[in-house]
């Protein structure tokens, strides 16, 4: 990765992370965490990682920010000064889920031996 990319990548999830606090409202005891920011080579898309504790609430997560990601892109674009803005994806990350059940078939192995 080109150290302009990891540049953007950077400035894309801190700037992110400010307006989730701002613009966006989450459930109540519900953690959201930017983990990064991948952003294509010809800086038109950015997929950004979300991390959601607890994970139940990833569908009621998902809900209030596809409702406020014109929103965000809007605010995204007059705060950053870079052409062409990417296009924000944001997808779940899923690594606390597979822990739970790797650990789960750790545990069921040890009581079967």
């Amino acid at each position: 990765m080109s150290h302009r990319l990891a540049q953007v990548d950077e400035l894309i999830r801190l700037e992110l992370s400010r307006l989730f606090l701002t613009e966006v409202e989450f459930p109540k005891n519900c953690l959201v965490t930017i983990i990064k920011v991948k952003t294509s080579k010809d800086l038109r898309y950015a997929k950004v990682y979300l991390s959601v504790m607890p994970e139940a609430y990833i569908t009621k997560v998902a809900k209030a920010l596809k409702a406020r990601v014109g929103k965000l892109q809007f605010l995204l674009n007059k705060k950053l000064a870079m052409r062409p803005l990417p296009h924000l994806y944001f997808t779940f990350d899923d690594t606390e889920a597979q822990a739970a059940d790797l650990e789960a078939l750790l545990d069921r192995i040890k009581k079967t031996s």
